[in-house]
Parts: C-alpha cells; structure tokens; sequence
C-alpha cells in the first residue's frame, strides 16, 4: 500500500474545532478516491459515499431545496440503511464536477456542522458555468498530486531515516559518499521513467517491469484525450487534443516557450489559450512564466503572455516521446530530449511543494531554467542532465543582474562556492 503525505493534511482538516467542508482536486488517477476512502474507513463510525459519474442518479439528491436537512432526507431515500449520525460520520462526495448543485450545496454542510463532507473532483475547472452558486468562504481546498520523489522512494522500500540522512548532507552542504550518490541518482532516474501515478508506482514496485510501467502510463494518456473528447466543448475538443499532443514538440525545441504555431500552422494565442486553460483546469499541465526582471514578488514581474508548458507528471511525457526513451534515461543516451525531460521532473517537483513556476529569459542568449525563492531572495535554478555544469547563463545573471545566489542542480555529487550551489537532482525536494 502506497503511504501518502496527503494523509495529514486529511487528519489535520478533521481535528480542526470550526472545520468546513474538504473540496480535494486534482488530476485524474492521482489517487483521489483511494486515499479519501482509506482516511474515512480508519477516522470515522460511518462513510457514505456517493460518486456522480458511476451513478449519475445520486445527481437527484441536489436538484431540490439544499439544506442539509432535505439532503440527508433524499440521502436515505437512495441509500437504505444509511447510517447519518451526527459528529460521527464523513460524507464523500465523489466526481463532484458532474453534479454542480452538489458544489454549491457544500456550503449548507459547512454552516450545519452535524456531517465532515469531503468532495473531490478531476475537472472541477471544467463545469463551472452550471454551478449554480460557488461556496466561497466555506470550503477549504487541498490539491493532490502524483506521487513526489520522496513518496517514490517510500515506495520503493527507502525509510524515512535514509532520507532524513541524506537531507542532513544537503542542509551541511556536505558530499554524499559516492556509493550512495550513484545510487541516489540511479532511483532518481528510475522516478523520472515510472512518474508519480500511483497505479504505475505500484506496478513498478511489484514488478520491477518498465514495459508494464509504459502500458498503463499510455492508458493513462489515451484517458486523458478521452476526457477531452468527453467533456471539452465543441471546438475545444480538437483545440486543446492538439495542444496536449503538441508538447513533446514544445519541450524539444531549444528556445522552450510555447509557440502555438507547433501546434497547428499559422495559429494565435486568441484561438487556443482557452484550450491550453482547459488542459491546466483538469490538472495535466503546469504554465511556468516569463519574468520581465529576475525580482521578487515574482508575481508582479511576470508575463502572463509568455510562458513554458510542463506535464504535471513526467512519467507521462516519458510516455508521449517514444519506445525507447525508457532506456535513453536509465542509460544516459536522451538526445534533444535530455534538456526537456530533467527540465520537466524539476517543475513537476517544485509544483509538488507548492511552489509557482518562474523563468527568465532575455532576447534567447540567455535563459535561467527557474526562478525559485529562498529565504526572502530570488534564487537562480540551472538544471543540466549530465554532469557538465558550465553555464553562461549563471555567470551573466549573477554579474549583471541584482540576483545573489544560484543553484545548479545535475548528476554531480553536492558542493558549494561562493555564489553558486552545487546540489544532486534528487536533492531538489530539499528546496
């Protein structure tokens, strides 16, 4: 069974004295259902459950009056034996995006206090012209990801004393033995390879079998350009498939903004922003934005309008790029994909810990991969595949620009100089 650290935030949401209801988004495939599911059965008496998509009937419930008292009334009206018991029970709403009235009824829960509700969805961006009224101020959000590095390595039979070890060497800035950097950076690969959704997490670790790993992560993508076909409207359908498809070909160009004229000829941001918006609603892409000036707030020195393209999972670009590109990182051997592939596993691990993503880029001679922040300072990231760790770009950003520290993070064991921070890949969930 796969430990996740969502878990606490769930337990952390129940003991809260004035809680309200729990609405849980992500991607689908994260593990949403199981992980909700798993909390309720250990933490409360009684769990209802209702899921929208399996039984599109249970969208009844919410078609009258939404106080709670007619919604446990038409709950049990459909659920026979149904145990609603005040203070004792939780009630999962599940693929809460198919039933809006549902969404606006959270607010009713959270003002009557008798019943913990946990709703979760997967496109919950998409719907939102047919809910009916937004429960602003009495939801509380989380946002579930694919498994992190760290949830990988729990995965893989790795303690958390053994990571805790391997963050004291970050924290003293101190080099790894290198038995146990090589094999730091051989389960770091393998992450890259695998990704972070639990099915394929969990084939991995009981197979070790990377061509059952492209399977299900290829079913994965197939159910992705499903959910387009599906929920997308209209034009939207082929817009935002040829968006999605196209970024591989983003990823592999060297100058990595996107450019709508790779995904079809000729096109302009007027006609396809709301498709890639779409993309980003259902959780399978991350936008990582221009900044103007290597300065915080880095909000406000932003560009909406220029900006890279990330899969939230790397796993599954993995998946998008071809037969044999499993091997090419195990091996070494990426080609034009290198850059783009250590590039994606780094957004996807800073969007893990919450982090916005930033870079700067100056008339194409010079490019910082991020821009994180560290202790109240704008931090320069340069991440290499290999262990080269020249950089010209570095060197420009800390002569010419008012930036004070940079970190490159590549296959070389940790060291430190007097500007510039030498850190291991993996060691990027330390940041």
């Amino acid at each position: 069974m796969l430990k996740r650290k969502i878990i606490n935030q769930l337990l952390a949401w129940k003991n809260k004295r004035d809680k309200m209801a729990l609405l849980i988004k992500g991607a689908r495939q994260v593990g949403k259902t199981f992980i909700i599911e798993k909390f309720a059965k250990e933490n409360y008496e009684n769990y209802v459950y209702f899921n929208f998509e399996i039984d599109p009937s249970y969208k009844d419930i919410f078609q009258g009056d939404l106080n709670v008292n007619n919604l446990i009334e038409q709950m049990s009206l459909r659920i026979p034996n149904v145990k609603l018991v005040p203070g004792k029970t939780v009630i999962f709403l599940d693929e809460i995006q198919n039933c809006p009235q549902a969404r606006t009824a959270l607010k009713s829960f959270s003002l009557d206090k008798r019943f913990d509700v946990i709703a979760s969805g997967s496109l919950l961006g998409i719907n939102y012209k047919e809910v009916r009224s937004f429960p602003v101020g009495y939801v509380e959000y989380l946002e579930m990801h694919s498994l992190d590095f760290e949830e990988f390595l729990w995965a893989i039979g790795i303690s958390e004393k053994s990571i805790q070890d391997l963050k004291n060497y970050f924290d003293k800035k101190e080099q790894l033995p290198i038995s146990s950097h090589e094999v730091m950076m051989k389960y770091f690969k393998q992450y890259i390879v695998v990704g972070g959704m639990p099915r394929v997490v969990d084939e991995f670790v009981k197979t070790r079998n990377f061509a059952n790993v492209l399977s299900l992560q290829k079913g994965i993508v197939t159910g992705y350009l499903d959910d387009i076909a599906k929920y997308a409207d209209g034009a939207e359908k082929t817009k935002a498939r040829a968006c999605f498809l196209s970024i591989p070909k983003q990823l592999a160009k060297d100058y990595k903004k996107f450019q709508y004229s790779v995904v079809e000829h000729g096109a302009t941001a007027k006609r396809f922003t709301d498709s890639l918006m779409w993309l980003y609603d259902a959780g399978i892409i991350n936008f990582c934005y221009n900044l103007l000036k290597p300065e915080i707030p880095f909000e406000g020195n932003s560009s909406n309008d220029i900006f890279k393209v990330y899969m939230r999972d790397t796993g599954l670009l993995m998946s998008m790029l071809g037969e044999n590109v499993q091997a090419d990182i195990i091996d070494g051997n990426l080609g034009i994909y290198k850059g783009a592939i250590y590039e994606n596993i780094i957004a996807d691990i800073f969007t893990k810990l919450g982090k916005n993503l930033y870079y700067f880029e100056k008339k194409s001679h010079l490019e910082i991969d991020f821009f994180i922040r560290v202790n109240k300072i704008a931090v320069a990231i340069d991440v290499k595949s290999a262990d080269n760790t020249k950089s010209k770009s570095v060197v420009s950003i800390l002569n010419n620009y008012n930036v004070q520290r940079a970190i490159k993070l590549s296959s070389k064991n940790i060291s430190s100089s007097d500007k510039i921070d030498y850190i291991p890949l993996y060691m990027a969930m330390f940041l």
